[in-house]
């Protein structure tokens, strides 16, 4: 896989322990409808969750979140809202040019923000980002990470 050449490379940039970063691409329409694909769906009516195992694929707009688990939370009152998504597993969130790899990642639907957390690594173009906790405001791309934070920026790129 790509991620150990990343890694590697990553390794050889300055280190931080926070920095903001303007992840243009990393946009969604957080009013957009919220599509969910998986091999598995199991719903618990008694505490308003649901459970989507296997190849999971949720869409948003422009944006793509995969998984190999993810556990959908509804806002109380009604089953049509979803309040979170929490994925686990091989997570990758692709928005346009912009991607990130993440060992978890909880997507607060409602307020529109993500937060990776586990070996988080970003890639824009040929620009790479790698920390310990990335949090992503869908609405304005703004971003920030946190931890052992490395970058590898070419020069002359965006």
């Amino acid at each position: 896989m790509l991620r150990p050449l990343l890694i590697a490379l990553a390794v050889l940039a300055a280190p931080a322990s926070a920095q903001n970063i303007t992840f243009g691409g990393m946009k969604a329409d957080v009013s957009a409808p919220v599509e969910v694909a998986s091999d598995n769906l199991t719903v618990n009516q008694t505490d308003g969750s649901a459970l989507f195992e296997g190849n999971v694929v949720i869409g948003q707009g422009e944006m793509r979140l995969s998984a190999d688990q993810v556990t959908v939370q509804y806002a109380e009152g009604g089953q049509n809202r979803i309040q979170s998504l929490t994925a686990t597993g091989n997570v990758t969130l692709v928005s346009g040019p912009d991607a990130a790899e993440a060992q978890r990642a909880v997507y607060d639907v409602e307020g529109g923000n993500v937060v990776l957390t586990g070996d988080v690594l970003l890639s824009q173009g040929q620009n790479v980002l790698s920390g310990d906790k990335v949090t992503v405001d869908l609405a304005t791309g703004a971003a920030q990470v946190n931890g052992r934070v490395r970058s590898v920026l070419q020069p002359g790129a965006n």
